[in-house]
């Protein structure tokens, strides 16, 4: 499907195959065209584009396309024969009798393989073809995740800087609410220094979260090489996530990741490379045969020999337990990666979980209040019920608010971008309710 994979399957499979059917009620409800022409400026990106650009250009998988070039050279070699050796020896030419009693030897000579050293070579290069091809999934993998996690970051700075934005706005109609008082001598003229002091801070913070979301979008584009960040994203879709997962089917999912599945084509490479080592206990037969020449008695005669290496099994002992030492090692790696797998799993799935139920309550209960809250305190300091004091506070405590929704949001997709990490698929689509 993607260019990044000469032969896709297995999980990342149908992570890439899930990700191209669903994102479209998932992630990107907008229709914006795929294609992998620069974009431009304020052009809106979606994850599905950002995840397809960096697949195809990303440098990070493309330096398996020259292993996989070096493991051709390796299979080239490995189903080479014995080579054919010519040699030749000359006797007797400085003897006593001089060149005349001189023999001459020509000689062609080879080994014959016994064990089936030559097809067990093939076999283990190509069980590390399979390998090469399961460590790519598994860095593709990584760098889909890398995307989704820097896409959310982008997501969350452009919310931080609407927040800024506002925040300077009520900053500069406070401070014009608390000028009035200030001329008709309703209110100390201190008041109108902390307001206009607060101003300057809200532009500060502005012109910070600029600079971050320039940061974050940059940080996006360079997955894919680009170097000049000009799009921008949907920021509805940070607030769009589900309530639940269910872990135990989650954690079913994620035994078949990558990561997992790499351990059993490891085992297989281990297996191969065993069974190469084993063939190295049967002793290969040396041959030649040849023509010798001798000017003594003018006579040529046909001469043939063969050489057999002894206690080439006991020599070849530690090699078989080296072999087998590796081969057992990768199944306790395995059930160690799951155990972590396992933890790594229940921590996002939880966090997730809590991040949701803080992200909800915050947009739906909390902000709402603490707007109302502000909207009353604004009234009643216009009235000289209230004074400046209290509506900053009331200012600042809805920008907390907002704030601390827009972290939880990017938590719940952050968590999100985790779990579909570890189990090599997208979070279903039935999981998300955006009625909510």
């Amino acid at each position: 499907m993607f260019s990044f994979m000469v032969r896709p399957k297995g999980a990342l499979y149908r992570c890439v195959a899930i990700i191209a059917s669903v994102s479209a009620s998932l992630w990107m409800p907008l229709t914006h065209a795929l294609d992998a022409t620069p974009m431009g400026t304020g052009s809106v990106l979606n994850l599905e584009q950002a995840v397809r650009w960096t697949l195809e250009q990303n440098p990070e998988l493309q330096v398996f396309e020259f292993r996989g070039l070096a493991l051709d050279g390796e299979a080239q070699t490995a189903n080479l024969r014995p080579p054919l050796e010519v040699g030749a020896e000359l006797e007797n030419f400085a003897g006593s009798g001089g060149a005349s009693e001189a023999e001459l030897t020509v000689s062609l000579s080879s080994v014959i393989e016994l064990g089936g050293k030559r097809r067990e070579r093939v076999a283990a290069v190509g069980a590390s073809r399979d390998y090469l091809d399961m460590q790519r999934q598994v860095e593709a993998l990584n760098l889909i995740g890398e995307v989704t996690r820097r896409y959310v970051e982008v997501l969350a700075a452009q919310e931080r800087l609407t927040l800024a934005l506002d925040a300077v706005t009520l900053a500069q109609d406070t401070l014009s609410a608390v000028q009035r008082r200030v001329k008709a001598a309703a209110t100390p003229e201190a008041e109108g220094l902390r307001a206009t002091a607060a101003l300057m801070r809200a532009r500060l913070a502005k012109q910070s979260a600029e600079q971050q979301l320039q940061y974050y979008k940059n940080a996006l584009a360079a997955l894919w090489g680009d170097t000049q960040a000009t799009f921008t994203l949907d920021s509805h879709v940070l607030y769009r996530f589900g309530a639940q997962v269910d872990f135990a089917d989650l954690y079913n999912r994620a035994k078949n990741n990558p990561a997992i599945e790499q351990f059993a084509s490891e085992e297989r490479l281990r297996e191969a490379e065993l069974r190469l080592a084993e063939t190295q206990s049967r002793a290969d037969i040396g041959w030649s045969v040849g023509v010798r020449r001798s000017r003594e008695i003018d006579e040529t005669t046909l001469v043939a020999g063969f050489n057999l290496p002894l206690f080439s099994g006991r020599r070849n002992t530690g090699a078989i337990t080296a072999a087998m030492a590796k081969r057992d090692e990768v199944a306790y790696r395995r059930e160690a990666a799951l155990l972590k797998l396992h933890t790594q799993l229940y921590g996002a799935v939880t966090n997730r979980q809590q991040a949701v139920i803080a992200a909800r309550t915050l947009g739906q209960d909390v902000v709402p209040t603490m707007n109302q809250a502000l909207q009353q305190v604004e009234r009643a300091y216009r009235r000289g019920r209230y004074s400046y004091l209290e509506w900053a506070a009331a200012r600042e405590d809805l920008i907390a608010a907002r704030r601390a929704q827009i972290e939880a949001a990017a938590a719940v997709l952050r968590y999100g971008a985790e779990i579909e990490q570890l189990t090599a698929e997208p979070l279903l689509p039935a999981q998300y309710d955006y009625s909510k």
